[in-house]
């Protein structure tokens, strides 16, 4: 059976196609479409016409795609630059009545419980207790857990796009002043779900992401183009070390730096401080960097679960209105 998946973030929709046949998502094929909706967005997050219309498209142009290479779907969500917008119900109802494709938005953390499934299925029981990082544009994911699903899971307003946007933008290279607060906020968001990590005292971190895959590659980890079975990690020393590099350049020439793409040059630095700042306060000397995330945890919840679990998580009511993906368990942070 084909399957595909459609993921509309901060920068990018992807499109995933896989086969899932035997349990295990095998990749088929993957398109992107670079939106960069975040850049169009207004103050109060209401995300302009424009770019809805252009997240119309893609989702369309996607569908049309996974048609032609004969996959059901596709499942499609959007993350944090949609689930935060006060237009997100017309956005989502124009995405349906444009492509006949019904694009939810998934709770911050359900969107953790989903990357740590996938982090889980691709590390193995091997990995033992489990805490999981995933930076997005939006929002930062935290997880932990000893089995499949994890037993703590949190969603934290700390994107790398957001955290640029309200401390980093005034000026290219940013002062200390502005490091400074940045970082303060930061610890302040982490405080309690650093303390949690802590006292779990996982076997083993995992991070997830372009920003941390990019961070990684900066320090020194292999480039994309050598697949994903090489083992990465991300050192945390060397990441403090990579973001006073980060910090003392401007965007365009974080550029140039090894594996930091023009399209997130501006946002690596805050994603290095969130980055670095929240390993050295849950304790994790060091992380392996995983090449599955929640789209290959959509897909692992779909060929385990069955069809019904998505179809639950979509169908009810209007649409443009998604529904908090009920037979997802969100753990507590105070379970």
């Amino acid at each position: 059976m084909r399957v595909s998946v459609v993921d509309a973030g901060s920068n990018t929709v992807r499109l995933a196609i896989a086969d899932v046949e035997g349990g295990v998502p095998l990749p088929v094929h993957t398109v992107k479409w670079k939106l960069r909706l975040s850049e169009h967005v207004a103050a109060d997050g209401t995300i302009a016409d424009e770019a809805v219309e252009r997240l119309v498209r893609a989702v369309a142009a996607a569908g049309a795609t996974a048609r032609r290479w004969h996959a059901a779907g596709p499942l499609a969500f959007a993350t944090a630059v949609v689930r935060g917008a006060p237009n997100r119900e017309d956005v989502l109802h124009r995405v349906a009545t444009g492509t006949g494709i019904r694009m939810c938005t998934l709770p911050g953390e359900t969107e953790a419980e989903l990357t740590f499934l996938a982090a889980r299925r691709w590390l193995g029981w091997n990995a033992g207790p489990l805490a999981l990082l995933d930076i997005g544009g939006g929002s930062l994911e935290v997880a932990f857990g000893r089995g499949r699903m994890p037993d703590f899971a949190a969603s934290l307003p700390l994107g790398a796009r957001r955290l640029t946007q309200e401390y980093l933008a005034v000026q290219d290279p940013p002062g200390p002043g502005e490091l400074k607060e940045l970082r303060r906020r930061i610890r302040h968001e982490l405080r309690d779900v650093a303390s949690r990590i802590r006292w779990e005292r996982p076997r083993t971190a995992a991070v997830t992401s372009r920003t941390f895959q990019q961070l990684a590659r900066l320090c020194g980890a292999a480039p994309g183009r050598h697949g994903p079975f090489v083992a990465r990690e991300l050192d945390g020393e060397d990441l403090r070390e990579a973001t006073r590099t980060l910090a003392a350049l401007p965007a365009a020439e974080r550029a140039q730096l090894p594996g930091i793409t023009a399209p997130r040059a501006a946002q690596s630095l805050a994603g290095a401080v969130v980055g670095h700042t929240a390993l050295k306060l849950m304790g994790l000397r060091r992380a392996v960097v995983c090449p599955w995330a929640i789209r290959e945890g959509v897909l692992l919840r779909y060929i385990e679960d069955g069809a019904d679990w998505w179809t639950d998580v979509t169908s009810v009511g209007d649409p443009a209105t998604p529904v908090p993906a009920a037979p997802l368990r969100i753990a507590s942070p105070t379970a």
